[in-house]
């Protein structure tokens, strides 16, 4: 008997059928070589030889896709899909191919039996599509290979987007993750006065690739109990009769996006902040629901073996009869005319023009981005009256200038600045002057910055903070994500799925690119004064540098002026991951603001004014890439000058990585005959590196004089010590630079022994006080630098 619910019986016919003919598409794909829509009997010769995709979940993704095209057609309601299960494509695919869009963005997979059959031979095929929602999806900014972040991803599509709702689905496999975990509480950070709404519907069927799922075994009462206490009115739809199961669909669909409606209407009327019960969605059905239910007497329908293929060897004895029986079940000469058209009245359940979801221009947010308004780094820049004058905290000049390009966007609410709970710790306080931290949740008088529409966010999860940022670009807007070094590794593979993203979308045509991925990571290796070792990694560079050369870009700025002018140039970039590293300690400023521009322009140059060699040929090379290993790169200069003065030595400092690489590799790599007019073909090159020495190495492996570099960066020694001791623990400090100097250089020879001796006793002196004193020598703390005798 079907249960009551706002479907006529002819409603449920039509759906049916339209769920029918995405499931039987969704099969296609996954096994059918040709004879796409079974017009002739199934042979193995039109059976893939590789049979490659997941079909477990995906009549539930087939489902929810049709039952919200009914509500967008009689709401007119701006929907995007979200379908976090990993392998869903198939279901996905089917449906963007049924509403047309498909056939629109690839004209060769036509409405037709010839593009029927190239949608399905090209699912998980050669020169095809992959077995999960990717860039070449229409409607989809979500990468499915991956499970944990759909829902970050879809909270971050509907802030400052008030007509948006995501409709996200989560797997229950997937909500076995901790970042999908943490996600659920992004709830308190939505603004339903500005934001958009997010439709979480929880996808319980039961099976991950061979094992239960906890969400799918724990009973109803604790279920309901956990997102309850999460902040969420969940609503169940759950058995396999389809009738029954259509109409509590389509009851549950109007219950949420009528309690969505009313929110955000008592919301905006009322300019009511109050955080809501926002619905969701808890589905319980079959996996490989619709599927064969047993395959050679093993229980297939509801259980693991329907999670991927269920029928994989198609010569065993009567396979091929029921793929053929299970492919035929669906009636697809009911569902497709002739000429492999879907029928003209089931078609017309989708939406139209870009109320469909594939076509939903936030789908594809490039389209929609539009540049930020940014002031002159100019007005911001510190003064610097000569090199190394002046002590400042970089990273809180940076948020003064920070602060005023959210203010100068504060209409179009289309940038946000995020963190895990350290924007004032990473000295951006002054962001807050403008606006406050986004919060829903309950609100004390004494907190601080507290507000529903703020557009600083800072919850205590890498994973949330990345997942949000990614949704925010990915329809088309803006952000900067500061993060202390060591942590931000907790979003490595998130990175991976992004820049895989980027790179895929670069090679669709209809993609528009988005804003960059930019990270600011601070409180980094070399000041660590009070935390240690556990916080003392510098290995994020390495990471990101392994992305393809067209996306991935490295920035050491040494002080203040170059910070302003990396920040500024990476906010203006697209279709990039700018990963920025910079203390926010007080540190020696080096450039003023036309030399820093000069500076970073080029991304790697000579400073004159630390240098004596102009005019001769250099007897050594001493670069740096970092503040700190700035610091004590010039320390050593000066070392050298009062015990070896003459020694003629070259300064030179690297602000863009990329630039260490060979031409060939990236395309900020200097050619040939500039880098070795830098570096020379054969001279000592002393290189004191903010991160691990391999990385520079494997950046110049192609450079003539690469035998010649030696790199002084982190080696793995931390602890919890003082600023100049960690330089000293790893190599890294003036002296040990020094004593690589007279090591290397022949002219050097008749003071080795005297600078040694002299050296030695310095790195002595250095332990006992530190261990006396629990601080850095006088002369440490109180170096200057003396200026150019050259």
């Amino acid at each position: 008997m079907t249960a009551q619910g706002p479907l006529s019986a002819k409603q449920i016919a039509l759906f049916d059928q339209w769920w029918q003919a995405a499931n039987y598409l969704s099969v296609a794909q996954i096994y059918l070589l040709d004879n796409p829509l079974l017009r002739d009997p199934l042979k193995l010769e039109h059976v893939k030889p590789r049979l490659l995709g997941h079909f477990g979940t995906t009549p539930g993704l087939t489902l929810l896709y049709l039952h919200l095209n009914r509500i967008i057609k009689e709401r007119q309601k701006s929907i995007l899909f979200i379908a976090g299960p990993g392998h869903g494509a198939p279901g996905v695919v089917a449906a963007t191919y049924l509403e047309g869009t498909y056939s629109e963005y690839f004209p060769e997979v036509s409405q037709d039996i010839e593009g029927v059959g190239r949608l399905v031979k090209q699912f998980s095929f050669p020169g095809g599509i992959p077995s999960h929602v990717a860039a070449t999806t229409p409607g989809s900014i979500h990468e499915g290979g991956e499970l944990g972040y759909s829902l970050s991803h879809a909270y971050g599509a509907v802030l400052d987007n008030p007509d948006l709702v995501v409709a996200c689905v989560v797997g229950d496999g997937e909500a076995e993750t901790g970042p999908l975990a943490t996600s659920w509480h992004s709830n308190k950070f939505l603004d339903p006065r500005n934001d958009g709404a997010v439709l979480p519907i929880l996808h319980l069927n039961g099976y991950k690739i061979a094992n239960p799922t906890v969400l799918a075994r724990i009973p109803e009462e604790e279920l309901l109990a956990l997102f309850r206490g999460y902040g969420y009115d969940p609503v169940i739809v759950a058995g396999d009769d389809r009738d029954t199961v259509h109409q509590l669909m389509a009851k549950a669909m109007d219950t949420c996006f009528d309690k969505i409606a009313e929110i955000q209407k008592r919301a905006r009327s009322e300019n009511s902040a109050d955080r809501p019960t926002w619905p969701m969605i808890i589905m319980r059905t079959p996996k490989g629901w619709t599927g064969p239910k047993e395959v050679d007497g093993q229980r297939c329908e509801g259980y693991w073996r329907s999670h991927q293929v269920p029928l994989t060897d198609l010569e065993k004895p009567g396979h091929l009869k029921i793929l053929e029986d299970w492919m035929r079940s669906y009636k697809p000469e009911t569902l497709f005319d002739e000429n492999g058209r879907l029928h003209a009245e089931i078609a017309a359940l989708a939406p139209e023009g870009t109320l469909r979801m594939s076509d939903n221009p936030h789908g594809n947010g490039g389209q929609l981005r539009r540049p930020l308004r940014m002031p002159d780094i100019e007005t911001h820049a510190l003064a610097v009256s000569s090199p190394g004058a002046v002590l400042a905290e970089s990273t809180r000049i940076l948020g003064a200038w920070l602060r005023d390009v959210m203010r100068m966007n504060l209409e179009s609410r289309n940038f946000r600045v995020l963190s895990p709970d350290e924007n004032n710790s990473n000295r951006l306080n002054d962001v807050l002057e403008v606006t406050n931290r986004a919060w829903t949740a309950e609100t004390y008088a004494y907190d601080d910055h507290l507000a529903p529409d703020g557009l600083v966010m800072e919850i205590l999860s890498e994973h949330t903070i990345q997942g949000w940022l990614e949704g925010y670009l990915l329809t088309g807007r803006h952000g900067f994500f500061s993060c202390y070094e060591a942590f931000v590794h907790l979003v490595d593979s998130m990175v991976n799925q992004h820049a895989k993203w980027i790179k895929s979308a670069k090679e669709v045509q209809w993609r528009r690119p988005i804003a960059s991925l930019n990270y600011l990571l601070t409180s980094h290796v070399w000041r660590q004064d009070h935390n240690g070792f556990s916080h003392q990694d510098p290995g994020f560079m390495d990471h990101v540098v392994n992305k393809k050369a067209d996306i991935a870009r490295v920035y050491l700025p040494p002080d203040a002026n170059t910070l302003l002018y990396v920040a500024k140039h990476c906010l203006e970039s697209w279709d990039r991951i700018n990963v920025i590293v910079a203390g926010k300690q007080p540190e020696h400023q080096w450039l003023d603001i036309d030399a820093a521009i000069a500076h970073c322009s080029q991304g790697i140059g000579i400073w004159q004014w630390a240098s004596n060699d102009k005019g001769f040929e250099p007897d050594l090379v001493i670069a740096s890439a970092g503040d700190v290993p700035t610091v004590e790169a010039l320390a050593a200069v000066q070392l050298l000058r009062e015990h070896t003065p003459d020694l003629k030595v070259r300064f030179v400092n690297v602000v863009d990585l990329m630039t260490l690489q060979s031409p060939s590799e990236h395309p900020h790599g200097l050619d040939d005959v500039t880098f070795d007019n830098l570096f020379t073909k054969d001279k000592p090159v002393l290189f004191a590196f903010h991160g691990y020495p391999q990385l520079v190495h494997r950046l110049i492996y192609r450079r003539s004089n690469r035998a010649n570099f030696h790199v002084h960066g982190f080696r793995e020694e931390g602890t919890t010590t003082t600023p100049f001791d960690m330089t000293v623990r790893n190599n890294l400090d003036r002296y040990h630079i020094v004593l690589n100097a007279v090591r290397r250089v022949p002219a050097l020879s008749g003071h080795a022994a005297y600078v040694t001796q002299m050296i030695n006793d310095k790195l002595v002196e250095h332990k006992r006080y530190i261990a006396q004193y629990g601080e850095d020598m006088p002369e440490i703390l109180n170096w200057k630098w003396q200026g150019s005798r050259g």
